[in-house]
């Protein structure tokens, strides 16, 4: 079977190749095996390759945050799961075109959500809710702040800030994107520059209380993000987009009482008992479904176009996610 094996670190699309590998056969009892249908390239993914980001280091490494499928094959003793069962796989080897591993390595999934769209369930959509539950209670009125708000992650807490009543600025690099992020339900769009949080602040009245700041970016744009809170405000970082070490200044957490934290949903799977790591996909997998969340999808890619694939993900000023279909093209 075809799958995609990390060679080392570097280029994305120079490291990765599409190799032949060994089928992976039945599953032992307590495994499934699920026909990998779409996989999501993530930043993390093209980070990971270029040693920026937690990853394998033995070589050759199979990859690929994210996959979604249906179970070809059931193991003996695997109660809740069954032939044809529609799921998301938690692992990261999900660039293959068949995955074999633990029952507990998947989640099953509503029927009704396009597989597209699971193919992008499994980081982003609970990333940007629980940024939003989980460090600050906010009520309808308050505002947050948000980096990369062009990001997947950036698109979904507009709108699960929208259900809310709680309103966003959103910080973007090009001035095309204010227009598109407007008609999604952001209520302030700017443009990164100097003098942003002076800008920002003219624009929701100093009074407004910005309690929350969510960043993709670290480095400078991360104080940018922190000039604009109010007191006792929290940044909450997670993202490597600039390579830079995460800023706050003196200033900012003695007189303002302004904090910095980390998230990574890597953490939230090991510490959360399965029936709400269970719920929780259900809900956001709802959330596709019913068309709260939806993912704008720029380019699709079978398994044999991976430098291709890797290489378009890369670029600058993409409308959409790029895909892997490692089953060949979707209908």
């Amino acid at each position: 079977m075809k799958a995609v094996r990390l060679l080392g670190t570097g280029r994305p699309e120079l490291v990765c190749k599409t190799v032949e590998v060994d089928d992976v056969g039945s599953p032992s009892p307590g495994e499934i095996v699920v026909a990998i249908e779409a996989s999501a390239i993530n930043p993390a993914d093209l980070l990971m390759f270029e040693a920026l980001y937690p990853g394998p280091t033995d070589f050759p490494a199979p990859v690929g945050i994210e996959g979604a499928g249906r179970i070809v094959e059931v193991g003996e003793g695997v109660s809740g799961l069954r032939t044809g069962d529609k799921v998301i796989s938690l692992g990261r080897a999900n660039w293959a075109e068949k995955v074999r591993a633990d029952a507990s390595q998947f989640i099953k999934i509503p029927e009704g959500i396009d597989i597209r769209q699971a193919a992008m369930l499994k980081a982003n959509p609970p990333s940007a809710e629980l940024m939003l539950t989980d460090y600050k209670e906010l009520v309808p009125g308050d505002w947050i702040i948000q980096n990369a708000a062009n990001s997947a992650v950036g698109r979904h807490i507009i709108r699960l800030a929208a259900m809310r009543g709680v309103k966003t600025i959103n910080i973007v690099r090009r001035t095309e994107l204010i227009d598109e992020l407007a008609a999604l339900g952001a209520d302030l769009v700017v443009v990164a520059g100097p003098e942003l949080a002076k800008r920002v602040r003219a624009r929701t009245g100093n009074d407004a209380n910005i309690s929350l700041a969510i960043d993709a970016i670290g480095g400078s744009a991360c104080l940018d993000l922190a000039d604009s809170l109010s007191d006792g405000g929290i940044v909450v970082n997670y993202g490597f987009l600039s390579g830079d070490p995460c800023m706050l200044s003196p200033t900012h957490t003695i007189v303002h009482s302004i904090s910095l934290t980390g998230f990574w949903l890597v953490k939230y799977m090991q510490t959360t008992p399965r029936p709400e790591i269970e719920a929780m996909y259900q809900k956001m997998a709802n959330y596709f479904i019913e068309g709260v969340l939806d993912v704008p999808i720029e380019a699709e890619y079978t398994l044999d176009q991976i430098a291709d694939a890797l290489s378009h993900a890369g670029r600058e000023g993409r409308g959409g996610k790029v895909l892997l279909t490692p089953q060949g093209a979707l209908e």
